[in-house]
């Protein structure tokens, strides 16, 4: 396990092939263009930031074309109404400004405000078959989750959805974790099948592994907006402190990190070992008998000067709400602009342009 930006997969195939992009990033950045996005559906929190978000901005800051998606009608995935979606849109923003997203070497964009991104949803919808859709095992698990009484058409179309939202902007990198693969591998299929059949139009998007550690929420499961469970970026130095005391931990006093025994006491070992930049074993050593009290201090002491420069930074964006919405609205032309190119090429190759 690596507390570093950099990513170290796992010695799986897929680790390996991500291996070998990750050092073809580095060598020619600008060859390659990264998709990536949220649903606004809650405030992002730490499990984002040290899962994808530092990385979206290690990969712009590289000089890697990175887009990211706010993706509002997926928020209709798994719920009846998109509940406080402006003010959800604008802490996504918020939080990517705050963080060093630049909306000069980023686009920030929407769903809603790129109507030619949503019509490639239909010819994608012609190269697979309801039986792929339904095997698919981000789709199941996500059914079995669902917050709905009954699961919306929209839940079966999602990942040829995601499939527009990659090919659109013709991203050849996405950023994935590996319960995210089938996601990408129906992608892959879909942007072969266009070509073998219309031509060449879309590249097959390789997937860039994230080696991010499990941060558990406070209730010892995954770290989860729909679970209040999370310490989301835009809570206050004393939000803060308060989730980390009520952070679930067990009855041994001395501070150990073994996440396979100890996941909760382990968590926060690691939080503070990121937010720390050391090695987590070290943190419980020097922690020993203080107990879980002396751990939550660590913690605390930790998350609240690591972010301390980022809460700043997010205040003054928040003051202009003005401003971080004209980012948006620039983002929103710009990926409308590069969405209509990429639908003219497949109404040319498709034989349907006018």
């Amino acid at each position: 396990m690596t507390i570093t930006a950099t990513p170290s997969p796992t010695a799986t195939g897929a680790g390996l092939r991500s291996a070998g992009l990750e050092h073809r990033i580095s060598r020619d950045p600008a060859r390659f263009r990264v998709l990536t996005g949220d649903r606004p559906t809650g405030p992002l929190h730490l499990g984002h930031y040290f899962g994808t978000l530092r990385n979206r901005v290690r990969l712009q800051d590289l000089g890697v074309e990175v887009f990211v998606l706010i993706a509002d009608y997926q928020v209709l995935t798994d719920r009846d109404t998109a509940e406080r979606l402006q003010e959800h849109t604008d802490g996504l923003l918020l939080d990517h400004l705050a963080l060093g997203v630049d909306p000069a070497r980023s686009t920030v964009f929407t769903h809603s405000a790129v109507p030619a991104l949503n019509q490639l949803l239909l010819p994608f919808l012609s190269l697979v078959s309801v039986a792929e859709l339904g095997r698919n095992p981000t789709v199941k698990d996500e059914i079995a989750h669902s917050r709905q009484s009954a699961v919306s058409g929209l839940m079966y179309t999602y990942p040829v959805h995601q499939a527009a939202d990659i090919l659109f902007c013709k991203g050849n990198v996405v950023p994935v974790g590996q319960d995210q693969l089938p996601h990408l591998e129906l992608t892959r299929t879909i942007a072969r099948r266009f070509n073998e059949r219309y031509g060449d139009v879309f590249p097959e998007p390789e997937a860039l592994l994230s080696a991010a550690p499990l941060l558990l929420g406070t209730d010892g499961t995954k770290m989860s907006k729909s679970r209040a469970n999370s310490i989301p970026l835009g809570a206050t130095a004393d939000e803060t402190a308060r989730l980390i005391r009520g952070a679930t931990t067990d009855a041994d006093r001395h501070i150990t990190y073994d996440p396979e025994t100890r996941p909760g006491v382990s968590s926060l070992v690691l939080l503070a070992a990121l937010c720390l930049e050391r090695d987590p074993h070290e943190v419980a050593a020097e922690i020993g008998g203080g107990g879980a009290a002396a751990l939550k201090r660590t913690v605390t002491d930790a998350v609240n000067s690591h972010l301390a420069p980022v809460r700043a930074r997010r205040a003054e964006y928040a003051a202009d709400l003005t401003y971080v919405r004209s980012v948006l609205r620039a983002g929103n032309e710009r990926a409308a602009a590069v969405a209509d190119r990429t639908l003219e090429e497949v109404r040319e190759a498709m034989g349907t342009f006018r």
